[in-house]
């Protein structure tokens, strides 16, 4: 698989992510997928692309809405793992978020088999650096 095909999972996945599209994310996973993520009070866990999805529903849940994919970026691959990493603009009850997540992933195919996510967590937009 190229370097190129590779990296289009990413971006497909943070497109799918930001679509809340769960039938694109399940075809991107491996049915005994190996996920880890880390937000900012929590680790999670997951071996299936259901159960990834259910942890990226506790993450963005109904009321989220996803305004804007900003920005996603692919750097060179670590020997077999590829990155991802992008921007999310998230309108919540308390007003609109930015979001960054960092993703490293490893494939399979055509699919993600093991996929590590780092989030920045919802950070109030307007906010600025203190």
């Amino acid at each position: 698989m190229s370097a190129g095909t590779t990296t289009d999972l990413g971006t497909r996945f943070a497109t799918a992510l930001a679509a809340k599209d769960s039938a694109a994310l399940t075809d991107l996973l491996t049915p005994d997928v190996d996920f880890l993520g880390l937000t900012p009070r929590r680790m999670w866990e997951a071996h299936s692309p259901e159960e990834v999805l259910e942890v990226l529903g506790t993450w963005f849940d109904e009321q989220d809405h996803i305004e804007a994919l900003l920005e996603v970026s692919s750097g060179e691959p670590v020997e077999d793992t590829q990155h991802v990493g992008y921007r999310l603009t998230v309108v919540t009850p308390d007003g609109p978020h930015a979001v960054a997540q960092q993703a490293y992933y490893r494939t399979d195919g055509d699919r993600i088999a093991y996929l590590r996510v780092m989030c920045s967590g919802f950070r109030p937009q307007g906010a600025g650096v203190r």
